[in-house]
């Protein structure tokens, strides 16, 4: 009779890890996500990073970093190549916040490193979204979908408003913002005045 009851409970939890397929090695479960196809879902991530990228002010540049495809995900993601320094890594963070939770996305964690910070978020279609600040100041977003429905992915439609990395390695950030890149700016990160 016990190995009955392990063998039900065994495979109800194999069931519940497969339906809750989702990016970034998290467990979601959404029924909206599965109405979607990767497509839809990579030009939803996509409609997440615009609307980020637009609230930044002053405006950043940026290049699009690698897209990636799982077994029912997809992620998009983007480098920010002008310079955050140190002295405005507080305030970068926080513009993306506190427009995030003004979206209606909810804050998961905040990592509050002086040096390397980092928020992520998800949205209530089940994207998990994420900024982090790596070497030289360089931010990064990345937006995982939940697991949708099998299909071919486009690369991104919206141009990056920079040079263009995709398809190869993303040096560190270049380009210096007399206001992103005060107080520290380039000099620690080894980058050109653009």
């Amino acid at each position: 009779m016990r190995s009955t009851a392990g063998t039900t409970n065994a495979l109800m939890l194999a069931g519940a890890l497969l339906a809750g397929c989702a990016g970034g090695g998290q467990l979601r479960d959404n029924e909206k996500g599965s109405e979607m196809n990767l497509q839809e879902a990579a030009s939803r991530a996509d409609e997440i990073l615009d609307a980020t990228f637009d609230a930044i002010k002053p405006e950043v540049r940026w290049t699009h970093g690698e897209t990636t495809v799982g077994s029912c995900d997809v992620t998009r993601r983007r480098a920010v190549m002008t310079a955050i320094s140190e002295a405005r890594r507080g305030s970068f963070l926080g513009v993306i916040e506190r427009f995030w939770r003004q979206s209606g996305y909810e804050i998961k964690s905040v990592n509050s490193s002086r040096k390397f910070p980092a928020v992520y978020a998800q949205s209530g279609d089940g994207f998990g979204i994420s900024l982090s600040i790596g070497g030289g100041g360089q931010a990064f977003f990345e937006v995982d979908s939940p697991c949708v429905e099998e299909s071919d992915v486009a690369q991104p439609a919206t141009p990056a408003n920079g040079p263009d990395y995709s398809g190869g390695p993303i040096p560190r950030p270049d380009v210096h913002d007399d206001f992103w890149s005060s107080l520290g700016g380039l000099s620690a990160g080894g980058g050109r005045t653009a």
